[in-house]
């Protein structure tokens, strides 16, 4: 990931995203079907949610994660429990350390679109990944299918005109279809597959769904940080008009991810 976005804290990002990435996780393994007994590399492994969950289901001979966050870092090693197949290294896309050729498997979950050179990035898995062997990674929808940050910057954007540059939907065209086949084109990968995933995010209330925007961790909770007090009030009390609310206070979204493989 790069440092533009506030990824500095990996307890905040739990409620806000981890809670929903963990849905999607096993989703994308199910898919990918990898088997057991390999060698993975996980980019921008974050707070360690698809390492964990790779060592339960496929029980790998090594497992390495990365990412340039050293408080992400320190996260998902506590979260390890000491785990002795599971190792995890302050390191970005752009310089994985590892010798070429070196991993059977390369994933990365919810991270392409924050690599520094998503392209490069891609290439340099490729690089450490056996000839042939699969590299796979899956990103939100943000232009459609991630609801909760389509309400969300839906009503920043109507009180706040000015903030649509912001907006995850303008600044990551890689993450649609076409965006993603593109990378893997330009970084040499081979039969690029593209589907979607799909999972419920329900929330039970209001505040369960505004209190994790108060995280300051993620471009979404870092604008909602830069608000001022009046600001941040206007724009509580537009998402309370604008979400679909049920009757009994749940809020039932889903979230959409783009799962994107191709062969190194």
């Amino acid at each position: 990931m790069t440092n533009s976005d506030p990824w500095d804290s990996g307890s905040p990002y739990e409620p806000f995203m981890g809670r929903w990435s963990r849905k999607i996780g096993p989703l994308f393994l199910d898919a990918l079907d990898a088997g057991d007994g390999l060698r993975w590399l996980d980019v921008g492994c974050g707070t360690g949610a698809l390492s964990g969950l790779i060592a339960r289901r496929n029980k790998p001979l090594e497992l390495l994660g990365i990412d340039p966050s050293e408080a992400f870092v320190a996260f998902a090693t506590r979260a390890a429990q000491g785990d002795p197949l599971l190792h995890f290294k302050v390191a970005g896309a752009d310089k994985i350390p590892a010798p070429d050729h070196y991993f059977d498997i390369a994933v990365s979950a919810l991270a392409l679109n924050f690599f520094h050179d998503p392209v490069a990035g891609l290439r340099e898995m490729r690089r450490v990944v056996k000839p042939g062997k699969p590299i796979a990674i899956y990103v939100w929808d943000y232009a459609d299918g991630m609801q909760m940050l389509r309400y969300f910057w839906d009503t920043v954007v109507a009180v706040d005109p000015d903030s649509l540059a912001l907006d995850e939907k303008v600044r990551f065209p890689i993450c649609r279809p076409d965006g993603l086949e593109n990378a893997f084109k330009e970084a040499g990968l081979e039969a690029a597959e593209i589907s979607s995933i799909e999972a419920n995010t329900v929330f039970k209330d209001f505040d369960d769904y505004w209190q994790p925007f108060l995280g300051g961790v993620g471009p979404a909770p870092g604008y909602v940080a830069s608000l001022n007090r009046v600001r941040r009030a206007e724009l509580e009390s537009a998402l309370r008009e604008a979400l679909p609310t049920l009757a009994n206070g749940t809020i039932p979204l889903t979230a959409r991810a783009w799962a994107v493989r191709g062969l190194a």
